[in-house]
């Protein structure tokens, strides 16, 4: 949209508010992101000659409220979109406004919202600049509270698709009941429980020339979450109506065919925590969940629903090198979480205490019996895996220990096997089996000074061999300033055995931070909450500057 164009938005929404009530404050706030790249070719590492020679990607979010309004924008500008993102995402563009009202009662949304019913099996929209992943929808949404304790969402709308819509249509409703506040004998219960259903329905214009696609898809969804003291149990169950689509097409032989078998998601979620000791066990199982707006999108488009991955978010690259993509056609996933803090003055706690974190997850792909002559393709059973083919498992202890006033050691170790066979997240398609290990330990030194060194190692025979990283970083208050070398000296080829090199200097103040970066990037692959892009290998200059007010 040119300047024009958005200067008349701005100028009817706050001609709107202003009328609205004009005795409240008027409140402006917002963000800012911009993200700058520099490209050069460099053949040994893999990072393409790139025409433009450069590309940003940059994000204005504004929020105008007064009183019971408030209308927001985000402006988005892609100058050429940077390497690893979509190239639809381009230009200069209005992407996300809406303008809404919400009292005690009523809350209602016309434009552009995000939106999640219960746990997220059946309707989940959001935006992750990170991962270039927007699926926000276009309409009306009307959540409303009409008695306490009840509490009911409703919409509809088209999804966006980069710069454009999906063609198809989305409506839902959620209700969740609190009976502890809508029941009078259990308001002081020690027993909270929630109770919670949704509906979602999809409609995209059906046309086949031999096939009876069904133009509309329903889905639905039942939930419950129970809470006494120190326990927690929440689970929910989902099911999805018929839904042929180019990401659930059947393979037999040599012939393929579109898959008209229901789908079904079960999560269950169980915790414990008292001081200083808490666990958490969960499940999942799906089958046939890929819900889209438009049944001809892929990737990472359209998607209405969310199938979270049950496994940790590492935050070491090394132990990141082999993230796991959720797969919505069929896996069975096992967490555990243990988390334990060694009381100080102890013979294991010391004189500060230490704190343990012990993960498991495992995730397999369930059970198909195929069906001989029948567009279902197969028969599963819920909860039943196939014990025989195994997508991902992982294992890591994290002991956390402050050795002395100014010195912290973090220590960790991370066993993480990854069947690429099936899951081709890197050109390597077999099993990955690795062993991560790291070191991280933190010194402060005069006033708000700290030095950290990060040492990290990952062991394996298969894809590009063992890793070795080692990061220095200094910080004050204000600055920070920062050296990493990555190294893949296990390379069985021995003119890749580089040391990926990266030097980055920052300036942060309150909310302010501006980080400068030159050196090289390895491919890989990046995965936050089992939703994936790829990242190209790259060699230049890279600047960060996030605001907000």
């Amino acid at each position: 949209m040119k300047f024009k164009g958005l200067l008349f938005v701005f100028s009817f929404v706050f001609s709107a508010l202003l009328l609205a009530q004009t005795d409240a404050p008027l409140e402006i706030h917002g963000d800012f992101q911009t993200d700058f790249q520099t490209y050069k070719a460099d053949s040994l590492i893999g990072a393409k000659e790139v025409p433009e020679k450069s590309g940003s990607n940059s994000y204005l979010n504004l929020t105008l409220s007064k009183g019971e309004f408030s209308s927001g924008m985000r402006m988005e500008s892609y100058t050429p979109a940077l390497q690893g993102f979509d190239p639809r995402y381009k230009g200069t563009s209005i992407a996300h406004k809406y303008l809404s009202f919400k009292n005690d009662k009523v809350f209602v949304t016309v434009g552009n919202f995000y939106e999640q019913f219960g746990n997220a099996l059946i309707l989940r929209t959001y935006w992750d600049a990170s991962l270039g992943y927007d699926n926000a929808f276009n309409g009306v949404r009307v959540n409303i509270n009409p008695l306490k304790g009840l509490y009911i969402k409703s919409l509809v709308g088209k999804q966006r698709l980069y710069s454009e819509e999906g063609s198809g249509m989305v409506r839902g409703i959620d209700g969740e009941v609190f009976l502890n506040d809508l029941v009078n004998s259990w308001e002081n219960s020690q027993t909270k429980v929630t109770l919670g259903g949704s509906f979602v329905s999809k409609y995209q214009e059906a046309i086949h020339p031999t096939l009876n696609l069904p133009a509309n898809v329903g889905a639905w969804a039942a939930r419950t979450n129970i809470t006494r003291n120190s326990v927690t149990i929440l689970g929910e169950y989902a099911y999805k109506t018929n839904d042929p689509n180019v990401n659930n097409i059947l393979t037999r032989g040599t012939q393929s065919f579109q898959n008209f078998k229901p789908g079904q998601a079960l999560y269950v979620s169980s915790s414990y925590s008292v001081k200083d000791f808490g666990v958490t066990l969960s499940t999942k199982w799906i089958d046939n969940m890929d819900y889209r707006s438009d049944r001809g999108a892929s990737g990472n488009d359209l998607m209405i629903n969310y199938t979270p991955a049950l496994t940790p978010q590492h935050i070491y690259s090394l132990a990141a090198l082999y993230p796991y993509a959720s797969q919505p056609n069929g896996e069975f996933c096992l967490q555990g979480d243990i988390n334990y803090n060694i009381k100080k003055e102890t013979w294991l706690g010391g004189k500060y205490g230490t704190k343990i974190w012990v993960n498991y997850s495992q995730i397999n792909a369930i059970k198909k019996t195929p069906v001989a002559n029948s567009y279902l393709g197969y028969e599963s059973q819920l909860m039943i895996p196939n014990d025989t083919l195994t997508y991902y498992k992982n294992f890591n202890v994290e002991v956390n220990k402050r050795i002395s006033k100014d010195l912290k050691l973090i220590a960790s170790y991370f066993f993480i096997n990854r069947n690429d066979a099936v899951l081709k997240l890197s050109d390597y398609h077999g099993m990955i089996t690795s062993h991560v290990g790291v070191a991280d330990m933190s010194y402060k030194f005069l006033k708000k000074h700290t030095l950290r060194l990060e040492m990290q190692h990952l062991w394996t025979l298969q894809d590009n061999g063992n890793w070795a990283t080692a990061l220095l970083e200094y910080q004050t208050s204000d600055y920070f300033a920062a050296l990493v070398d990555d190294y893949n000296y296990g390379n069985t080829d021995a003119a890749k055995q580089i040391h990926y090199l990266m030097a980055t200097v920052g300036y942060k103040k309150k909310t302010t931070r501006i980080a400068a970066s030159y050196g090289k990037r390895r491919q890989g692959i990046m995965c936050v909450g089992g939703v994936c892009r790829q990242v190209p290998a790259s060699n230049g200059l890279a600047i960060t500057v996030t605001t907000s007010f």
